[in-house]
């Protein structure tokens, strides 16, 4: 029986995820090397964590499996994609703000749509973390004027995606569909975006040095492990808590990973946020183990082998 092992996986998530975030820029801001090639390398670095997760698991070939498992991937990686368009016209300091109110969504659908139901101290736990996820999206600086455009409504798809990306993970698990084939789904997904991805870049680039689809690999597979985790999160937790939470602590550990190499001080804002973060994950912890579990997860996820650490979709 699995009792609140969404807080392993989802703390795994974290660090996966925060190293990645850290260093995930390097590519591009050291060789110029264009995020549509980033992403492509990192829609086949998800056959690496897929592999692990397959390994030994039964692929659920239920239509029910492959709906969930397609909208989750489509709306991940088709978010991804979008995000690259909406920064080439937008400025980041307002884009990533609103992408990253992309927890609402899923808390909200969650709520209405599965009856979620958390207690009151976890509630302030949520919010805490709601608002720190926006104060840490925050770039200290940044001084483009441009405050609308078709950058926003863009901002707002990718929020929405995401958020119902989340959803899916979390609606897969409770109609028995086991972690390894969600995560094979959205591998897939991401996959069936590539060309996508090479016609808005208009061909592979020309002159990028070898370090630089090296240093992708490398980062883009702390992403796509940190992906399998966050499925592994949801499909063991209330999509209520996981969301927030996961959202809210892996921008912290990039932070303070950025700090000790790049001696990079968070901003005012980015210090509150992290003040909440910590302060919000841990009621809903503490709320969590108050109330004796986070979910009901039903026999036939309960029953499946753990994928484990196998050592995101974003």
């Amino acid at each position: 029986m699995i009792k609140r092992s969404w807080m392993l996986y989802a703390t795994l998530l974290v660090v996966f995820w925060g190293v990645w975030g850290a260093f995930s820029s390097q590519p591009n801001t050291r060789y110029g090397y264009p995020n549509e090639m980033i992403y492509i390398i990192w829609a086949f670095t998800m056959l690496i964590p897929a592999y692990f997760a397959l390994r030994g698991n039964r692929f659920d070939r239920r239509p029910v499996a492959a709906v969930y498992g397609l909208i989750a991937g489509l709306t991940g990686a088709g978010g991804q994609l979008l995000l690259f368009r909406a920064l080439a016209d937008g400025p980041a300091y307002l884009i990533f703000p609103v992408v990253s109110l992309s927890p609402v969504i899923t808390v909200l659908m969650a709520m209405v749509m599965l009856r979620e139901r958390i207690a009151r101290l976890a509630v302030v736990g949520v919010v805490a973390a709601l608002v720190a996820i926006v104060l840490l999206s925050i770039p200290g600086g940044g001084g483009d004027s441009n405050s609308h455009g078709p950058w926003l409504l863009m901002a707002i798809g990718i929020c929405v995606a995401w958020g119902v990306q989340a959803f899916c993970m979390r609606k897969a698990a409770l109609v028995g569909v086991n972690d390894a084939t969600t995560f094979g789904w959205m591998t897939i997904s991401g996959l069936l975006l590539v060309p996508v991805a090479f016609a808005t870049m208009g061909g592979l680039p020309s002159g990028a040095p070898w370090q630089a689809p090296a240093l992708t690999a490398v980062t883009q597979v702390l992403n796509a492990i940190g992906a399998l985790f966050l499925v592994m999160a949801f499909s063991r937790g209330k999509a209520t808590v996981v969301a927030p939470l996961t959202n809210a602590l892996a921008p912290v550990l990039t932070i303070v990973l950025s700090l000790a190499v790049y001696q990079t001080l968070p901003s005012v804002w980015g210090s509150i946020g992290i003040v909440l973060a910590l302060g919000g994950s841990t009621l809903m912890v503490y709320s969590d183990e108050k109330s004796g579990g986070s979910s009901a997860v039903p026999d036939a996820v309960e029953g499946t082998a753990d994928v484990g650490p196998v050592t995101r979709a974003s």
